[in-house]
């Protein structure tokens, strides 16, 4: 199996990595068939709606890290509105590629942010599957995504 340069140092030197204590929203997702379980921390600037901190821890494999820690720095400083449209192919994309054996790692890496941001959304007191971007017809979709990848 052949990883990119950036697949490498994400795996060897991962941004952004621990717990954020007091998180706005947090998110846990995992893949029971190989293991690797995502846990993405967000903090949310309310007035500007922009994440202003994000830390994951990944048990996994050195994809799963180095897909948490592209995400992790795709989504700094953004706006909540432009991290809803984070997709795995552009997680693919942000690492010059990935295996096609470990293209789940890059959907957990989506997976894990939104669930983060579903998070932030309930404690608002906003349902998130209203939000486009949350919806359940698009987790689906990922999760359909990740069955053909693993066959």
């Amino acid at each position: 199996m052949i990883y990119s340069e950036k697949v490498i140092d994400h795996f060897s030197c991962p941004r952004n990595v621990g717990e954020i204590a007091d998180a706005d929203g947090v998110g846990e997702v995992g893949n029971a068939k190989c293991g690797d379980i995502m846990k993405m921390y967000l903090k949310i600037d309310e007035a500007t709606e922009t994440v202003t901190d994000v830390k994951f821890k990944t048990f996994g494999c050195g994809a799963a890290i180095a897909t948490s820690s592209i995400a992790t720095e795709m989504i700094l400083g953004k706006p909540v509105s432009e991290v809803l449209k984070l997709t795995n192919q552009a997680v693919v994309d942000a690492l010059d590629g990935l295996p096609a054996v470990k293209l789940h790692c890059s959907v957990l890496a989506e997976e894990a942010v939104k669930s983060a941001l579903s998070d932030y959304y309930t404690k608002k007191g906003i349902d998130p599957t209203t939000i486009k971007g949350l919806s359940a017809e698009s987790h689906e979709e990922e999760r359909e995504h990740e069955r053909e990848n693993e066959d």
